[in-house]
């Protein structure tokens, strides 16, 4: 279940970006509304008062610090990816990253990789791939965004291994929603100083419809993290398993919403990458 709800939630945050450009949502913006409107929640549903020594002392501070900082980058690059190169680009770049996590615990944590798993895995690999490539006269990518999906998939990677290693070497499972608070926190914290820097160079002034989308925006994306976290902390699954199903489900259900609700035309190599992703779950699960 848990793991279900991270792929719902991950996917909307895609959708939320899309509409951003859509509605000239104010990104920046939507992105700093939404880390405090996360942090609020995850305070919220921490069962005991919230005490800032505490949250200085323990011993995974300095991860949340570092993974706020990549958090509001990645997701400032990961709005500009699907405003510049599309939905589906900025999916399969973030969700290609899945060979990061996999990897490292593979050699981290010694985790099981039997043919079934290892074949899944490649499929995975390729049915993102094939669900995200786009027809001929729209493959052209502009050399000046080629970077875009290149530190998506990087920072993506590195995300997902950061958050699996804290999640296993420093974190309890009742400390997951002020982990998780903290994060967004120090995230917001950096938002305000990016928009404090800018509004020296330009003139300032708050977009409304980038504190409505932010705020939806931010409860989305604190239960994307919330529920990861609780999936991987099953005991059932290994942690290649639990970011393989997720990727290759969300690069799947995205394109299909693309195709649904952004009229995104699905060439045949997208049907066939939909078709290789569900045998990719079904062989990754049952490993």
């Amino acid at each position: 279940m848990f793991l279900l709800l991270s792929i719902l939630c991950s996917t909307v945050i895609f959708i939320i970006f899309k509409c951003f450009d859509k509605y000239n949502v104010n990104t920046l913006q939507a992105i700093v509304v939404n880390y405090f409107t996360a942090s609020v929640f995850g305070y919220l549903n921490y069962d005991s008062p919230v005490s800032f020594s505490e949250i200085t002392q323990s011993n995974w501070f300095l991860g949340a610090i570092g993974l706020g900082v990549l958090f509001i980058t990645i997701f400032n690059v990961m709005a500009l990816t699907a405003q510049k190169n599309g939905l589906s680009v900025a999916s399969v770049a973030s969700k290609m990253s899945v060979v990061i996590p996999v990897i490292f615990g593979l050699y981290m944590y010694n985790e099981t990789l039997n043919f079934q798993k290892g074949l899944g895995i490649i499929l995975a690999l390729v049915a993102v791939y094939l669900a995200s490539v786009k027809a001929k006269s729209e493959e052209k990518i502009n050399i000046k965004s080629f970077y875009l999906p290149v530190i998506l998939f990087l920072g993506s990677g590195i995300i997902d291994t950061s958050i699996k290693y804290i999640e296993t070497k420093l974190l309890s499972d009742n400390g997951i929603p002020l982990f998780s608070a903290s994060i967004f926190s120090i995230a917001g914290l950096i938002g305000i100083g990016l928009i404090t820097f800018k509004s020296y160079k330009s003139a300032f002034s708050i977009n409304f419809k980038a504190i409505l989308g932010g705020a939806i925006l931010g409860i989305v994306n604190y239960y994307s993290i919330y529920t990861i976290l609780k999936a991987l902390n099953m005991e059932n699954f290994e942690s290649s398993t639990i970011f393989t199903v997720n990727n290759v489900a969300i690069v799947t259900l995205s394109t299909l919403i693309g195709l649904l609700f952004f009229k995104e035309k699905l060439i045949l190599k997208n049907w066939i990458g939909i078709g290789v992703a569900i045998i990719s779950i079904v062989l990754v699960t049952f490993a």
